[in-house]
């Protein structure tokens, strides 16, 4: 109500201002334009009275709307009060400061691009240009695999072999929705990347697309490789991420059983954006399969966080030994054992098949896979079962906080692959 009244007031005094103005071409051209200069301005009114008092009456109503909206404005909202008054509004807005170190030179389908985002999760290379839902041009590379750790590519146009996927997309002004292009060879490639604390890949990049797709970019990258953000060294939980819940759920399990063998198993997907979400999740505590419930909360200060906890924090872990001593312990000296050797994980990846997901798919739940149907299009996520009519879903996560799901008949299906162990 106070936005209208304030509203209607400065339309009613700019109404009485055009009018006088008017009046003022009406009495004579010369007066018609000084009546633009404000001091001009009076002296009209004060020489032409009869004909600037109606415009003058239409300019002083406006100021009453106007004050009583200010009125109610500062009763309500002085702060909001005290920002239109100082026209802050007219200032720019200070643009926070780039999360990553992106600085590529180029162009994406014949346009600049400059992206703000990006990342390297589940072996898929994604820069992205634009905050929105869908990216105002947005690179897509799709390695043959997970990769963990520094990352060196070389791809040639006349490479053969399984390679990397190229996914362009870009957004019109006038248009809905992203047009896409991808090819699987014929282009240039080359990847520098070096792990850098606490979750990122820095280095080189280069891409050449064949002349069709107007695409070279060149320079330096710096992406995420998992979805924590940190905070003056901390991991930021107010971020909402798959991620992010891990670390919150995995940290409150640690302190909660008093130990750091703790293996938490993927669970049911969740969406965002969110406040409080219950959980129940599979987890290896000791060597131990247990299902633990808890809920999860978000808040202002503190993030997310389980509900209830109140566990202190785990003893810090004793300085590794450097080298291990040759000489025979004395009498009566107690000699600590060795280490548990720690067996490692089954790959599932080992004779992974359509026929083996269609029998188990549990066992492969919100695993990271990749599907080429017999259309030549290609689906990535993570796997979230099989439905009742007998169609594998997969949900891909996007950049930001939106996600896409992909249904598939298995009889459209002629390769799929699993990605991780």
């Amino acid at each position: 109500m106070d936005a209208l009244l304030i509203l209607g007031g400065l339309l009613l005094i700019l109404a009485g201002l055009v009018w006088l103005v008017m009046r003022a071409f009406a009495t004579s051209l010369l007066w018609g334009w000084g009546s633009l200069l404000p001091p001009l301005t009076l002296l009209y009114v004060l020489r032409h009275w009869r004909f600037a008092r109606a415009p003058l009456s239409l300019a002083g109503l406006g100021f009453i709307p106007l004050i009583v909206g200010m009125t109610l404005l500062a009763s309500q909202d002085s702060q909001r009060l005290e920002a239109i008054l100082s026209l802050q509004w007219l200032k720019p807005a200070e643009q926070p400061p780039a999360e990553l170190a992106i600085a590529l030179n180029g162009e994406l389908y014949g346009r600049p691009f400059a992206p703000q985002q990006g990342e390297l999760i589940d072996g898929v290379l994604s820069l992205r240009e634009g905050q929105d839902f869908f990216a105002q041009s947005e690179l897509l590379i799709r390695l043959p695999q997970t990769v963990k750790g520094p990352l060196r590519l070389d791809v040639l146009p006349g490479d053969e072999g399984v390679l990397p996927e190229i996914e362009i997309s870009w957004l019109l002004p006038e248009q809905e929705l992203p047009e896409a292009r991808r090819l699987s060879r014929g282009y240039t490639l080359h990847l520098d990347l070096q792990p850098q604390a606490p979750n990122r890949l820095a280095g080189d990049f280069h891409l050449v697309l064949p002349p069709q797709f107007k695409t070279s970019l060149s320079g330096k990258v710096e992406l995420f490789s998992d979805g924590l953000r940190y905070k003056g060294g901390k991991v930021n939980r107010q971020i909402d991420s798959v991620d992010t819940l891990r670390y919150v759920i995995e940290d409150y399990l640690q302190r909660r059983f008093v130990t750091r063998q703790v293996q938490l198993q993927p669970f049911a997907a969740v969406s965002f954006p969110a406040e409080r979400l219950e959980l129940r999740v599979q987890v290896l505590i000791d060597g131990q399969q247990q299902a633990v419930d808890m809920q999860l909360k978000k808040s202002l200060n503190r993030g997310w966080a389980v509900e209830g906890d109140s566990f202190a924090s785990l003893p810090e872990l004793p300085e590794p030994v450097l080298a291990a001593s040759t000489s025979k312990p004395a009498r009566g000296e107690v000699v600590a054992a060795p280490p548990e050797r720690v067996s490692r994980p089954l790959d599932r990846r080992i004779r992974f098949s359509l026929d083996a997901l269609l029998r188990s798919p549990s066992r492969y739940h919100n695993l990271s896979m990749r599907v080429a149907t017999e259309r030549g299009n290609t689906a990535a996520g993570r796997f979230q079962g099989v439905d009742q009519d007998g169609r594998i879903m997969l949900r891909q996560r996007l950049s930001g906080q939106g996600e896409v799901s992909y249904s598939l008949r298995p009889e459209e299906v002629v390769r799929i692959e699993l990605l991780e162990p």
